[in-house]
């Protein structure tokens, strides 16, 4: 069976789209391949790093990149994570299904480091049981992911 290509988008691709990378391809990386881009790339947040090594998932090797670097690739989905992202979302070649996901961003959180990660978290639970029921929609019942 062939993998179904997944991007998510974001404006820095420091955080979200990163954290739901890295879920996707350990939870479900048999049925999708998954890549993540930014509008605006910076650098991966070492809380990201933290709370997805909390629950088994290793995304260090994974680095911010622009969505330039897809030019002329298809994808089946293009999930956008961001508003700011959703506005200023490219247009991609093909006939990528185009899904907007609002999901709050811990990037913005101030404070000590331990309040920080909570609300990264927080994002990371909320974006995992999205996946969940993307993986069960788009593959079928047949299939659960791992966790």
């Amino acid at each position: 069976m062939q993998r179904q290509r997944v991007l998510f988008l974001c404006t820095e691709n420091s955080a979200r789209s990163q954290m739901a990378e890295g879920i996707l391809r350990n939870d479900a990386g048999d049925r999708f391949e998954v890549h993540s881009a930014g509008t605006n790339p910076t650098v991966l947040r070492t809380e990201a790093l933290d709370v997805m090594a909390e629950i088994g998932i290793d995304i260090s090797g994974q680095f911010a990149k622009p969505v330039a670097c897809f030019d002329g690739q298809e994808f089946d989905f293009v999930i956008t994570v961001c508003d700011h992202a959703r506005e200023s979302c490219p247009i991609l070649p093909g006939a990528a299904r185009h899904l907007h996901w609002s999901f709050d961003d811990p990037a913005e959180a101030t404070g000590p480091h331990e309040e920080r990660v909570i609300l990264f978290r927080r994002t990371r639970d909320e974006m995992r049981d999205r996946l969940k029921s993307f993986a069960a929609e788009h593959v079928g019942l047949q299939y659960a992911m791992h966790g």
